[in-house]
């Protein structure tokens, strides 16, 4: 487990990226353009603490319309069966 964490400044520019939705799709930094800000969310299913506030974060996103969100799972699914596209499917639907 990690012990220390480095934080990006809020306002940094976000560098190109291009990832694989869990429907399959994919989404890059250019498809988000237009928005007022972009909210990057490091998340997972498996995790304790990330259920435990999955709702709020659907509550807060939903709140705020025109905010592009990315939420990321960088965990292995064969480590992770939990975490393997169709199980995030399900937090998101979860957590709204």
């Amino acid at each position: 487990m990690a012990v220390e964490s480095t934080m990006v400044p809020v306002g940094s520019a976000a560098p190109a990226f291009t990832l694989v939705s869990v429907t399959g799709d994919k989404v890059s930094l250019h498809d988000l353009d237009g928005a007022p800000a972009l909210l990057v969310a490091f998340l997972c299913n498996h995790c304790p603490y990330v259920r435990h506030v999955e709702q709020r974060l659907g509550e807060v996103v939903a709140g705020v319309p025109e905010l592009a969100v990315v939420g990321i799972c960088s965990n292995d699914a064969d480590a992770y069966p939990d975490d393997a596209p169709p199980k995030l499917l399900e937090q998101s639907n979860r957590a709204g």
